[in-house]
């Protein structure tokens, strides 16, 4: 089943990507507002983001259905990421990575995307009921059918990405990565530069706390995604998140930039981190995301700001 040409070599992505999860709105994120959404995907191609990542499960399709109305017309300009292995089941989300189903999923995404066609295709999380193996495997069948043209994996471990490599070659690797997330060891990004697999973080910010915009917890909905994806909005999870805030306010204002640009510079300038995924509702909101590719971070610097430092 392996494919050594699996059109890794041919996708070039930006080292910076548009995440649309706050796009789906709904229970997770509150309403959204389609034009600052259409204003915000539009601003980012201007200013060179190539590639936008989406899934069916943001807001039960809505996220791809505005995207697809968005893009109508610009399918060229951008790379479109998507995802499978995570359906909605009426207010429960199920995994669902059964080669049937993935295959279902997909059409979906692509209907809904109007595209016949996506760039890269993502595994969302393992299914504990399918082995991963028969998962790719399935991707690798619609890849050959040219329906998509790489293959990733998303929070996934080491051994599931040894594992995957060892079916088909894997375009990259998706996990979250944040001051307040960094994986125990990095053995994931070990093993992402051992087998030559890029790696994505994602929730970089972790869902905005690393913006420095919090000065209390916030009183969040039992289902906004901030208060059960993310775990640094209560309590003293909350209180310790802030003496990375305030380490980031110092060096920021030391750069004449702001908190959330420093917070993205720092996953940037981890030399096994390929590129990072930013959320975004707004133009104001992604520009300031986008300071971040103009920052350089000392070695020092990045110390400090991973509390290695005397403040």
């Amino acid at each position: 089943m392996k494919d050594p040409h699996l059109g890794c070599a041919e996708i070039s992505l930006s080292r910076m990507g548009l995440g649309s999860w706050p796009f789906g709105g709904g229970y997770d994120w509150g309403p959204c507002d389609e034009s600052a959404a259409q204003r915000t995907i539009e601003f980012a191609l201007e200013q060179g983001i190539n590639w936008v990542d989406t899934a069916p499960v943001y807001g039960d399709g809505q996220s791809e259905k505005l995207l697809g109305r968005v893009l109508s017309g610009r399918r060229q300009e951008v790379l479109l990421a998507g995802k499978c292995g995570l359906i909605k089941d009426g207010s429960w989300t199920n995994h669902d990575l059964r080669p049937a189903s993935i295959r279902q999923q997909l059409e979906g995404s692509l209907l809904r995307l109007k595209t016949d066609y996506l760039d890269l295709y993502q595994i969302h999380y393992p299914d504990p009921q399918v082995p991963l193996e028969n998962a790719v495997e399935e991707l690798l069948r619609l890849h050959k059918e040219g329906k998509i043209r790489a293959i990733g994996l998303c929070n996934v471990n080491e051994q599931q990405i040894r594992l995957a490599c060892g079916v088909t070659p894997i375009f990259s690797v998706q996990n979250e990565y944040s001051l307040l997330h960094p994986m125990a060891g990095e053995k994931v990004l070990e093993v992402c530069q051992e087998l030559g697999v890029r790696f994505i973080g994602y929730g970089v910010l972790s869902g905005g706390i690393l913006s420095g915009k919090y000065k209390t917890a916030p009183n969040l909905r039992r289902a906004d995604a901030r208060n059960y994806f993310y775990k640094c909005y209560r309590g003293n999870a909350f209180l310790e998140a802030q003496q990375t805030v305030t380490r980031l306010k110092t060096l920021a204002k030391q750069k004449n930039s702001v908190p959330s640009a420093v917070a993205l510079a720092w996953a940037l300038a981890k030399p096994a981190v390929s590129g990072i995924l930013v959320g975004a509702r707004s133009e104001d909101q992604l520009r300031q995301n986008l300071m971040a590719l103009q920052l350089h971070l000392t070695s020092e610097e990045i110390s400090f700001l991973e509390g290695k430092l005397c403040e």
